[in-house]
């Protein structure tokens, strides 16, 4: 985590975060090979109960939670701060491809994913958040 991620002071495990990643890339994949748009409804939905809901109610999280056990992974806590903010820009691509595939716009809501996919990898691979750095110039600029 950045020094420009936002912080809240409430621990989660990163480990299942990372975990979230893959799942969300590879529905993110999905959406890409077959253009089906329930994969992206399916994100929506998911990024929107874990936001405005809870975290036990995000299939995704459940699935990640479980991953986690299977592989005997070790936990890492990081900031929730971060990884909130991750989520809102994830709900903010998820929305944004389902508004360009339904005006029929598919090449334009594939690009998006793209995107979408291409911070998702970063965060995983890396555990690079692109979000942090918007959220970084954001600040500078409201400063």
């Amino acid at each position: 985590m950045a020094p420009t991620c936002p912080i809240s002071f409430r621990q989660i495990d990163g480990t299942i975060s990372r975990i979230n990643s893959l799942t969300i890339t590879l529905m993110l994949i999905a959406y890409l090979l077959s253009a089906q748009i329930v994969f992206i409804y399916i994100l929506g939905v998911d990024l929107a109960l874990r936001l405005f809901v809870s975290q036990n109610f995000s299939p995704i999280n459940q699935i990640s939670r479980l991953i986690k056990v299977l592989i005997n992974a070790k936990t890492h806590n990081t900031d929730a701060g971060a990884k909130q903010l991750a989520a809102y820009f994830g709900l903010a691509f998820a929305w944004t491809v389902i508004i360009f595939h339904s005006f029929d716009l598919v090449y334009t809501a594939k690009i998006v994913a793209l995107v979408f996919v291409s911070c998702s990898l970063l965060e995983l691979f890396f555990n690079y958040c692109l979000g942090c750095k918007i959220y970084y110039i954001y600040k500078k600029m409201t400063a």
